[in-house]
């Protein structure tokens, strides 16, 4: 039913609309089969803020055949993706190694399958949730498997059409599993009018399920807006470098943006949780109104007893006598002393007539 599992657990750490955002740093194939890159990235992933790292486990055999296609023709060593495949995959024992590093670290672990297989291989490895892959949302024989771990699920919509996201949607609540849905576009990087930050408002209208950004721009601007529109999860690829190799570069942030991408939406999330009263906090502003605002103060001497008339006033700073906004109250008033010029006016210093 719409509404359910609004805030829920994955590996012990509270998510959802209620919770604070959740911060996935992903470096996907980032590694390029570097076992001690992909543990060196848990490392500045944790320390940059991250909730949680993100890989992607792939097995050659299981999902691809010859005939699939480079997205990016970068991988000269690789005669075929499948290749690439082979090259950059990791044992289940270094799966294991890197989940146990995750663990030290604070860090969720999470990888997505592209194969029912790879869903096996994680199982024992020991997700806490399954990153299901635009991809692979219609991929019934793959989420069955999924479903049965009972994990909550985090579903990318990036190439989705709508029919596509509501059979997924429908799945996951006829499975009764939590669930949080991201608005992605799979574009490398993604400009700024493909993002689809109005999908986050869409899909929780329509599913009342809480809603995360996958991000590919490769600027921190989308994740913040994203918070700030509702997303209660944002994820967005990292590199160590824009030097470094791979056909995610160019739609990933750094280690040190990313770094700053969280430290941004964690100031939205306490601006957004901190309603201000404007009367209240102009209360406390008391000094600075003040320094900033203009009062009423003699244009020039003013002898005991004169009338006061508007040419015989200034409005400078500070506000520390009577300010401008009682102008009227002040014009045709009695002067009670002399008043020097640049003087400021107090209501001690008038009588009314």
């Amino acid at each position: 039913m719409p509404g359910q599992h609004q805030t829920f657990k994955i590996g012990g750490r509270t998510v959802g609309q209620s919770a604070p955002c959740l911060m996935i740093a992903e470096m996907g194939l980032g590694h390029d089969g570097s076992l001690g890159a992909a543990h060196a990235f848990i490392d500045a992933a944790a320390a940059a803020g991250a909730d949680a790292v993100k890989f992607q486990t792939h097995i050659a055999e299981a999902e691809s055949t010859a005939a699939e296609r480079f997205r990016a023709p970068v991988f000269v060593q690789d005669a075929a993706r499948r290749d690439y495949w082979k090259r950059t995959a990791f044992t289940e024992e270094q799966w294991t190694g890197l989940k146990r590093r995750a663990d030290e670290r604070g860090v969720l672990f999470l990888s997505s399958p592209f194969s029912t297989e790879a869903v096996r291989l994680l199982a024992r490895v020991g997700v806490p949730a399954w990153k299901v892959a635009s991809g692979e949302v219609t991929n019934r024989p793959m989420l069955d498997a999924m479903a049965a771990t009972r994990l909550p699920f985090l579903v990318s919509s990036g190439m989705s059409r709508m029919e596509e996201v509501e059979g997924v949607v429908a799945f996951l609540r006829e499975a009764d599993l939590p669930f949080i849905l991201f608005q992605c576009t799979n574009r490398y990087p993604c400009p700024a009018e493909h993002a689809g930050l109005n999908m986050i408002a869409e899909y929780r209208g329509r599913y009342g399920a809480p809603v995360g950004f996958s991000d590919h721009s490769g600027m921190a601007a989308a994740g913040v807006a994203a918070v700030a529109l509702g997303a209660c999860a944002v994820e967005a690829h990292v590199t160590f470098s824009r030097h470094c190799f791979g056909p995610d570069v160019a739609a990933s942030l750094t280690v040190e943006e990313f770094a700053a991408l969280v430290k941004g939406i964690r100031f939205v999330e306490r601006a957004l949780g901190s309603p201000v009263d404007k009367d209240a906090e102009a209360g406390l502003l008391g000094d600075i109104r003040a320094m900033f605002m203009k009062g009423i103060v003699a244009a020039r001497h003013l002898p005991c007893g004169a009338v006061i008339r508007e040419e015989d006033l200034a409005f400078k700073k500070p506000a520390t006598g009577i300010p401008v906004s009682d102008l009227p109250r002040v014009i045709g008033g009695r002067v009670l002393r002399d008043l020097a010029a640049d003087e400021a006016l107090t209501w001690r210093d008038l009588a009314n007539e």
